[in-house]
């Protein structure tokens, strides 16, 4: 007679677990249908949102030394209204602005580019992904990031129809997402170019991926009838952000029971319970600045405060401390969502675009454009107060760029460069500022090629010609950067935006060693790959209807 034998408890778990994957396996025709129906939610959740969109071209010439160089660009920023489809309403810029940079909205992408061409991205295909007009291939499995994922190419079936999407696809293997697809669609003509691009969406909440980023390329095209150049080369980045923008938060804030704490017995001889006239006027320029940040905010141009706060908070700090500075109120720091590079104070409060402290190479470049932000703090400079009344700030959203304006006249510029360049004398930059006039110089260098990039939407230029430390720019490096120095990274190279609730946060990506000629683009577009997490809790209300949503419609 055989003895019984025990399983250990591990063993026994183990076995038990693929057991149930066993019974989890299902084949590639479902895999198939689960993709297509959670893509068909997709699409529908999707009508519901009316994220911020940004694009940004660059076209490209041929360059011996590096390969290609920028030679011109475009920028559109608007709302996109995706329960019409690829509606957008642009927030226009000035119309001084427009009217010399842009030539108008027409103009702007004229018969090449359609702003809504990019935003159509986001999806494969709002009406017809099914199997009765594509046809699936199965290829491998593949990570992305920590996300493991399914990976087909999809073409569509003959004669049915042009405009399909052409490409692969990755889906996430627990709810069947398309998280990654790359290709274009068919059917280009002369009349109608469809380009390639590679576009991302990104886990926001509990089985919600929604479109994060896309990116394009192509190069030129002749026609082929005259020869000429139908349009030329061009790399573009498109970016979503703003999908949770409401009020929850005060919404929950306003169904808190608070309990007022008893405020004891106090001296009100000795308690200084009133205002001066000084703090009045301190108080009300305040509450100016915080008026505008909090519409800017709610209207997602404006990230909340968080991780990349702090860091230029504590270079603010650090150049205070070391100039014996004692600012009151305190000098805050925040980021605004857009590529384009600018900065400008609001009282207090100093904004540095998000494109511009993604292009600065290291700290003390990122110190010298805060030194000079500061310094119109320290001298005084105001901003209209006018914002301390709350009815000022209603107007439509479409016209924000012309309502606000917080650029500075050139006499306080000049008192700010004066002022900045003393502040960085006395602080811990002060032996290694050279890399920040080498990106200036590098800016300077480009600006003629990057108009759209350097034309602020509310506040100043970047100072290109500010001379922080002459010395260092010589005639050559102003023609070829130093060895293994970087005076400007490419755009994207230092934030990642949670899309959902606009939260940054300071990319954490490995040095990559020596850096040859060709892959210095300073300021110019880059693919971007994503590290796809899976977000570990459920912020987002939505996110639970969309699983409903999901396996509603899969068989």
């Amino acid at each position: 007679m055989r003895s019984l034998k025990i399983l250990p408890a591990a063993l026994a778990l183990s076995v038990i677990s693929l057991a149930a994957t066993a019974q989890q396996l299902i084949s590639p025709s479902e895999v198939v249908d689960k993709i297509v129906a959670q893509e068909q939610a997709e699409v529908q959740l999707l009508r519901q949102y009316t994220p911020l969109v940004e694009t940004y071209i660059q076209y490209l010439r041929p360059n011996k030394q590096v390969g290609t160089v920028p030679d011109g660009d475009k920028y559109f920023i608007g709302r996109a209204e995706l329960a019409r489809g690829v509606e957008l309403e642009p927030l226009e810029r000035s119309v001084d602005l427009k009217r010399k940079l842009l030539g108008g909205l027409r103009e702007f992408f004229s018969s090449e580019f359609v702003p809504r061409g990019f935003l159509q991205m986001i999806y494969l295909d709002m009406y017809d992904f099914d199997r009765g007009h594509y046809k699936f291939t199965y290829v491998r499995r593949e990570f992305l990031g920590e996300v493991r994922c399914f990976v087909f190419d999809v073409d569509p079936l003959p004669r049915s129809g042009t405009g399909r999407f052409v490409g692969r696809i990755w889906v996430e293997d627990r709810d069947y997402h398309i998280v990654r697809f790359n290709g274009a669609y068919g059917g280009s003509s002369l009349i109608s170019n469809y380009f390639n691009f590679d576009s991302w969406r990104t886990n926001v909440g509990n089985n919600l991926w929604l479109p994060t980023f896309v990116y394009s390329e192509e190069g030129s095209v002749l026609d082929p009838k005259t020869t000429r150049l139908a349009f030329k080369s061009f790399r573009s980045q498109t970016r979503l952000w703003g999908y949770g923008l409401g009020h929850a938060p005060q919404e929950q804030e306003l169904t808190k029971v608070l309990v007022e704490a008893s405020p004891g017995i106090r001296d009100q001889a000795k308690a200084a319970t009133d205002y001066s006239p000084l703090q009045s006027e301190r108080v009300w320029q305040h509450q100016a600045e915080d008026n505008v940040a909090d519409r800017l905010e709610r209207q997602g141009l404006l990230a909340p405060h968080g991780e990349v706060n702090r860091v230029l908070e504590t270079v603010i700090n650090n150049i205070e401390v070391t100039n014996n500075l004692d600012i009151q109120p305190e000098v805050r720091c925040r980021v605004l969502m857009t590529s384009t590079l600018e900065l400008f104070t609001l009282g207090h409060t100093i904004v540095l675009s998000r494109g511009l402290v993604d292009v600065l190479p290291d700290e003390a470049s990122l110190a010298a454009i805060i030194a000079h932000e500061l310094g119109h703090v320290v001298l005084g400079h105001r901003m209209d107060t006018q914002f301390g009344f709350f009815n000022t700030l209603q107007f439509n959203e479409k016209e924000t760029f012309r309502h606000f304006d917080f650029a500075r006249n050139p006499e306080e510029e000049r008192a700010a460069n004066q002022k900045g360049i003393e502040l960085l004398r006395n602080s811990p930059y002060k032996d290694s500022y050279g890399t920040a006039q080498l990106f200036l110089q590098a800016l300077q260098n480009r600006s003629k090629e990057l108009p759209s990039l350097i034309s602020p939407n509310l506040g100043d230029r970047v100072p290109t010609k500010w001379t922080i430390a002459s010395q260092v720019v010589s005639a050559e490096s102003k023609e070829k950067p130093m060895a293994n120095v970087i005076a400007a990274l490419p755009l994207g190279g230092r934030i990642g935006i949670d899309p959902w609730n606009d939260q940054l946060r300071m990319l954490n990506s490995k040095p990559m060693g020596r850096v040859v000629e060709t892959e210095r683009r300073p300021f110019q577009i880059t693919p971007l790959v994503f590290y796809l997490m899976r977000q570990r809790d459920n912020s987002s209300p939505e996110a639970s209807g969309v699983a409903k949503l999901a396996s509603g419609t899969q068989p």
